[in-house]
């Protein structure tokens, strides 16, 4: 895809979720794309590879958070992949600071030339799972935001997120459509981790019929020391 109808589909779409940028920006995410398809030819980062579908279940779906966070906020984007959603974020919002926790060492390669490629700043990269990076003082309750992009079921994504975020900061579920017997499964371990559901926004990406759910979840008091579980065992024995 050329940069110009590149711009003109994103452009569309930017419009419609109501976020204005700049074109050398919009380069950014060109660029970006080109490179996460260039690259998902040697190692499986995303299973979305035509440009358009890139830009709207990417692009679009990542910078539907972005309404939600405030200027200079600390954020940790926990599996993020392919970069999603820190990167879209990072790119749109430039005063963000921004950690991108993957357990996936070839993946954090891949986000690391994405991050020098792009010029970008206040932004790292840390090979860990969830579990052992919760434990470590240095980033434990040290967070703004703890966010996740279709990662697993949100009692599990609790216990990965919640030790992350110090008390009045949020968690920020990406998820699909269909989340009423999830948010009724996760209630239990979301109080126990010392947070409380305080928004559930969901709407259809620009265009589509694609559904999304975003689910924020305030800290309101302290995580408890044992959390999170040992690697592993959140997504084998959610606490539900």
């Amino acid at each position: 895809m050329q940069l110009k109808e590149f711009e003109k589909i994103f452009q569309n779409y930017l419009s419609k979720i109501n976020i204005m940028l700049k074109e050398e920006q919009i380069l950014m995410f060109y660029k970006y794309m080109n490179l996460l398809l260039e690259e998902n030819e040697k190692i499986n980062l995303t299973a979305i590879v035509a440009p358009e579908e890139v830009i709207l279940k990417h692009f679009i779906d990542c910078l539907t958070i972005e309404k939600y966070l405030k200027k200079g906020q600390k954020i940790i984007d926990v599996g993020t992949g392919a970069g999603f959603p820190g990167i879209p974020l990072k790119i749109a919002r430039e005063d963000l600071d921004i950690t991108l926790v993957d357990s996936l060492n070839k993946r954090l390669k891949f986000l690391n030339k994405i991050i020098k490629e792009l010029n970008l700043k206040k932004i790292e990269t840390i090979h860990s799972r969830a579990e052992e990076l919760g434990k470590d003082k240095r980033y434990r309750e040290s967070f703004d935001i703890a966010t996740s992009r279709a990662v697993a079921n949100l009692s599990t994504l609790s216990e990965y997120l919640i030790p992350f975020v110090r008390q009045k900061g949020k968690c920020i579920c990406m998820k699909g459509s269909s989340v009423e017997e999830e948010l009724e499964k996760s209630k239990k371990a979301i109080s126990i981790l010392g947070g409380k559901i305080e928004t559930i926004d969901t709407f259809n990406l620009p265009n589509s019929d694609i559904n999304r759910s975003i689910i924020i979840i305030e800290k309101i008091k302290t995580t408890p020391l044992k959390y999170p579980r040992k690697p592993g065992t959140p997504s084998k024995e959610p606490l539900c």
